[in-house]
C-alpha cells in the first residue's frame, strides 16, 4: 500500500540580494517537508507574485530598496492572512522590529541560523509558535523593561512566574520548551499559558506577544505588583 504523501511546508523568499535568496531556498530544498513556492527581489515583486502563491511562511529581509521591509509587512500581511510573515535579516533594530510585529509579522529571525535551526523555526512558525533569535527577545524585552508607562491592568495581573512564562513565549519557546526552561511539567507550562492568555484577553501566543510589543508596556514590576 502507497503511503499518503504529507504535504510540505510552502515557503515564499523575498530579499534583494540573489545569492541569500539562492542559499535560503537550498536551505529547504535539502528537506523533503518543504517547498519554496516563490521568490521576489522588491516589494512590488512580492505584492504582485507572493500572495497568488499561498505560502504558508513568508521568510522577508528588512532592507529592501525602495519600500522597505517594515512598510511592506504592512501591504502584505492583510492579503496573506495572520501569522505568515518572519522577518529574516542580518540585523535589525528594536523599532523596525516592534513596527513589522505591530503590522503582522510574528517574528524575526537572523540570517546566521544554521540550516537546521532555520527549518525547525519555520516548522514552529505553522505550529503556532513565535520565533525570535534569543539576542534581539533579549534585546527587545529589556527595553520594555525600561519603558515608562501608566499601569497596564494585563500585565499587572500576571504573576512573577506568569511574566517569565511570557517572555519566554516572546523568545518564541513551546510549551515543552518552557517546561524544559522552568523546570516544571509540559502540563503546568500549558496551564501557565492558558491563563496568561485569558488575563491578557488575547487568543493565542502570537496575539500575547503583540500585546506585549505594543508601546509603553514592561514586564516589570514598576508598573505595580504582581499578584500571586
Amino acid at each position: 500500500m502507497t503511503r499518503r504523501r504529507e504535504r510540505r511546508i510552502a515557503v515564499a523568499l523575498i530579499d534583494d540580494h540573489e545569492l541569500v535568496r539562492h542559499a535560503v531556498r537550498s536551505v529547504f530544498e535539502a528537506a523533503p517537508d518543504f517547498v519554496v513556492v516563490a521568490e521576489a527581489a522588491s516589494a512590488e515583486s512580492a505584492l504582485e507574485f507572493v500572495p497568488t502563491s499561498s505560502p504558508d511562511v513568508v521568510l522577508l529581509d528588512i532592507g529592501l530598496p525602495g519600500m522597505t521591509g517594515v512598510e511592506l509587512v504592512r501591504e502584505l500581511a492583510p492579503r496573506l492572512g495572520v501569522g505568515k510573515i518572519v522577518m529574516l535579516t542580518a540585523s535589525g533594530s528594536e523599532d523596525d522590529v516592534l513596527r513589522a510585529m505591530r503590522y503582522g509579522a510574528v517574528g524575526y529571525l537572523t540570517k546566521d541560523l544554521g540550516p537546521e535551526a532555520l527549518r525547525r523555526s519555520i516548522r514552529g512558525v505553522v505550529a503556532g509558535d513565535l520565533p525570535m533569535s534569543r539576542f534581539m527577545a533579549a534585546r527587545l524585552v529589556q527595553r520594555l523593561m525600561k519603558a515608562t508607562g501608566g499601569a497596564d491592568e494585563g500585565l499587572n495581573s500576571l504573576s512573577d512566574r506568569e511574566r517569565e512564562v511570557l517572555a519566554l513565549i516572546a523568545d518564541g519557546m513551546t510549551n515543552r520548551q518552557i517546561a524544559n526552561r522552568l523546570v516544571v511539567s509540559p502540563r503546568t507550562a500549558e496551564a501557565h499559558v492558558r491563563k496568561i492568555l485569558r488575563k491578557l484577553g488575547v487568543k493565542n501566543r502570537t496575539e500575547a506577544a503583540r500585546y506585549l510589543a505594543a508601546p509603553g508596556r514592561t514586564l516589570s514590576a514598576a508598573a505595580g505588583a504582581p499578584k500571586q
